[in-house]
């Protein structure tokens, strides 16, 4: 399990990148909001919705792969 994060700022299709804590490209702490402990990217992104209805999420390229969809 890991702790997952999603970016402040939009990519420019408009959604939220969501990245693990060991993530290389997880955004500095000002611009990121904590989603929760979660054993994978599905259920983070499951989260990060039900909490946040009226924003978009894509898991990131390279430490969510299973989530990315571009």
């Amino acid at each position: 399990m890991k702790f997952y994060y999603f970016n402040n700022n939009t990519d420019n299709k408009g959604k939220h990148e969501v990245h693990t804590e060991d993530c290389s490209f997880l955004p500095a702490t000002i611009n990121r909001s904590y989603i929760g402990f979660h054993s994978n990217c599905k259920d983070a992104i499951t989260n990060a919705k039900r909490a946040n209805p009226a924003k978009s999420f894509d898991g990131c390229y390279w430490c969510s792969t299973q989530c990315h969809t571009g």
